[in-house]
């Protein structure tokens, strides 16, 4: 989940069309995630090939890249290496919750419940090693670059984005910000109309979240930022108890950082605060990679989602039409461009 910093922050709404011709970095883990969370069937059980295979990270990462490529995005995706020592115990949490959640899950199908079926289901999705994998084989065919982290994603696509590779990163976590991404975009791959598991549909936005205005509406550096976030919890710590966003922001503002606050025990600093600064601040990230966009492989496609998966091959090649098409026309100007 990362940090919740939601009541401070405010974004500009932004439309899709607005975001073409810009790269992005988006995080994989938490966009695949939230495919797996959302493209369910109505009792909650997952999309899943005729082998019994789960396929909704598939369809949502094919279908919404395929739309950002229609549109003249540029994405990259970047992918978790191995999390910080500090993370294991929200890792351990999450599982558990998981766990509850299928029990849940099940009961709720034995009663007939399907809204709340549903419901427990979007909080049971598991992301594998096969799934990753497979998420990489379809963005090579489909031309999109991705990048292996060292550690943690959005730390990894903060950097990039600082040193100008992309021009924004996108994730639904505040964390990015922590980790100092210029530009974030929220909502990226959630645009459009949903359908919340009680039934409701809703109209999702796209926003763009400006570290810069962040911090200068907030009165704050960056590293009190931090220091705000550890007050409140991240997936490092378990942050204070009674402390939230408002809250954290006055005493920051009143201390200017953790080790400035009283030592009369009234705010429990925790104890492993500098370790998570560290994590935020410096984190560990890689150079060696490279950004580059090439051609969709159309058979290669098929390969994966129609052959090995069986999509349907007309839905198939009628999105790839649309987004091949693009690519020609957008090829043809550049061509105009320099002529």
């Amino acid at each position: 989940m990362g940090v919740d910093i939601s009541d401070l922050v405010e974004g500009k709404p932004v439309s899709l069309d607005d975001l073409s011709g810009r790269s992005i970095a988006i995080d994989a883990f938490n966009t695949l995630y939230q495919f797996l969370s959302m493209i369910r069937q109505p009792d909650g059980t997952p999309l899943k090939d005729r082998e019994g295979r789960i396929t909704s990270h598939l369809t949502g990462l094919f279908h919404r890249s395929a739309a950002l490529l229609e549109i003249g995005i540029r994405p990259a995706y970047v992918f978790d290496g191995k999390p910080p020592e500090l993370k294991k115990k929200t890792i351990e949490m999450r599982r558990a919750a998981k766990a509850e959640a299928e029990e849940q899950w099940k009961k709720a199908i034995d009663a007939g419940d399907m809204k709340r079926a549903l419901s427990m289901a979007t909080r049971t999705s598991k992301l594998d090693a096969g799934m990753i994998e497979e998420s990489l084989e379809l963005l090579d065919a489909l031309g999109i670059p991705w990048i292996r982290a060292p550690s943690e994603g959005e730390a990894q696509m903060g950097h990039m984005a600082r040193k100008g590779d992309v021009w924004a990163g996108a994730s639904q976590d505040f964390d990015a910000i922590l980790f100092g991404t210029p530009n974030l975009v929220r909502n990226l791959t959630l645009a459009g109309k949903r359908r919340l598991p009680s039934g409701r549909t809703v109209d999702v936005t796209p926003e763009i979240v400006t570290l810069s205005e962040v911090l200068a509406t907030l009165q704050v550096t960056r590293e009190q930022l931090v220091d705000m976030g550890i007050l409140i919890g991240t997936d490092f710590n378990d942050g204070v108890r009674g402390i939230g966003p408002k809250k954290a922001l006055a005493l920051i503002k009143k201390h200017g950082r953790l080790e400035a606050f009283p030592k009369d025990h009234r705010v429990a600093v925790p104890e492993e605060f500098e370790e998570v600064r560290a994590i935020f601040l410096e984190p560990d990230v890689d150079d060696n990679y490279a950004l580059k966009w090439k051609r969709i492989d159309p058979e290669q496609v098929r390969r994966i989602l129609c052959d090995k998966h069986a999509f349907s091959v007309d839905r198939v090649d009628s999105i790839l039409a649309k987004v091949t098409s693009k690519e020609t026309v957008r090829a043809q100007q550049n061509l105009d461009t320099w002529s």
